[in-house]
């Protein structure tokens, strides 16, 4: 059954990118189709320039870690958005990954070979992050990073099981981005935020009144929506208002929260990223609306936007992996080497980023791969160790992963409070 899910998830995914590629503008992108291709950039530096505390921002290239003594790399290409909308997510995982790869280099490689990590902006747009994989073929990547976001992964992921690249993404969550049986993730997926935002809510009797806001044009949102109302619905949960907007209208949400309002809401679910939630909690306090607003992983950012009254975000809750306030030994050492090197706290998708470095290591050292394969022998390699790892860390606990490519973790609900991130579950 899983392999038929799969294969369904292929062929949905094929058809997904033949659309997208078509299309001048792809779900959520930021710049419109067609520009130039994006650079490599070498992700080995050791004069980092920190960034501010806004966000995780991308160092400047520098020189490569020197070779085994035969000469032997590994060479690891990442995908994402370190510039437009998304570029949070993607420069806090190009530096989540860095360290990882710093650390490991640092330490001896692995199995005495170092990694070569090379990094391209995709702009959160599917042609772009097609472009950025071609580019780090050309390169010689031998595994990928990403892409960071789902709809870039969804058409990455064909050109990479044509090549049969191994694939892990830190934080691409849609069920079609993992479709190729060669791709794996290390976050969690659409189903799950949005099946355990609904049992959480049932489970400690949060929202008697529920109203959904979600972007129907991005399958990021619309997934999450679609599991978390199945599963409300499956509970009982009262779900009052139901309101869509589009990429096309993504900056006046008053038609909605005054539709969620005159419906007595008293909890309002927006499955969606940080940037549009943002201008919601302004909206929503303008109006005089204040209910609980309950999110996934891609409000993690939202304290870091550029005049953004962070006050707004008290009460907020959200799913997530990570937490940098956790007392977890793991996570207090992640993220003071974390700050010496970058300057600023680290947010889930560096975290995310981090752990998945020290997968693709647990992997390689699994299989026995080694550097002078080919990327397709490499790939088949790791494919099966992926199924055998148990891997530990800042995210992971005792995790593994099935042939869908799933990792079997589950979240932690976060609240807002005073601009500080606090578990509230587990």
């Amino acid at each position: 059954m899983k392999k038929f899910k799969r294969l369904m998830s292929l062929v949905l995914a094929i058809l997904m990118v033949l659309s997208l590629l078509a299309l001048t503008g792809c779900g959520n992108n930021d710049t419109p189709a067609g520009g130039d291709e994006a650079p490599v950039e070498d992700a080995q530096d050791d004069d980092p320039d920190p960034g501010d505390d806004d966000g995780d921002e991308v160092d400047d290239p520098g020189d490569d870690p020197p070779p085994a003594a035969d000469g032997a790399v590994w060479r690891i290409g990442g995908i994402g958005p370190t510039t437009g909308g998304a570029a949070f997510f993607g420069q806090a995982v190009y530096n989540g990954a860095l360290l990882a790869v710093e650390e490991i280099n640092a330490a001896g490689g692995i199995n005495g070979v170092p990694i070569e990590l090379n990094f391209q902006d995709d702009e959160h747009n599917a042609e772009f992050s097609v472009n950025a994989y071609n580019a780090l073929i050309d390169w010689g990547m031998q595994i990928l990073l990403g892409p960071v976001t789902s709809t870039p992964a969804i058409a990455v992921n064909v050109e990479a099981y044509a090549d049969n690249v191994f694939m892990l993404t830190p934080s691409a969550t849609a069920i079609p981005a993992i479709a190729p049986p060669n791709a794996f993730r290390v976050c969690f997926s659409d189903p799950m935020q949005g099946a355990v935002s609904a049992r959480y809510m049932d489970m400690v009797g949060i929202g008697e009144r529920i109203a959904i806001i979600y972007d129907s044009s991005d399958a990021y949102s619309s997934g999450i929506f679609e599991y978390f109302y199945a599963e409300a619905r499956e509970l009982g949960l009262n779900i009052v208002a139901v309101e869509a907007f589009t990429e096309a209208n993504r900056t006046d949400f008053t038609v909605q929260l005054r539709i969620a309002m005159e419906a007595d809401a008293d909890l309002v679910f927006l499955p969606f990223y940080y940037q549009e939630a943002a201008l919601v909690l302004h909206q929503a306090r303008d109006m005089g609306f204040d209910p609980i607003f309950f999110s996934c992983d891609g409000m993690d950012g939202i304290l870091s936007v550029e005049g953004f009254d962070t006050s707004l975000a008290d009460g907020v809750k959200f799913l997530a992996p990570f937490a940098a306030t956790s007392e977890e030994p793991a996570t207090v050492a992640f993220v003071q080497a974390f700050e010496a090197r970058f300057d600023h706290t680290p947010s889930q998708f560096a975290a995310n980023a981090y752990d998945a470095i020290h997968v693709i290591k647990e992997a390689i050292l699994h299989s026995g791969a080694t550097p002078d394969m080919a990327k397709g022998d490499i790939g088949d390699l790791l494919i099966a160790a992926m199924l055998e790892i148990e891997v530990n860390g800042v995210t992971l606990y005792n995790a593994t992963w099935g042939a869908d490519g799933e990792v079997n973790r589950e979240p932690m609900v976060i609240e807002i409070r005073d601009g500080i991130y606090h578990i509230v579950y587990p």
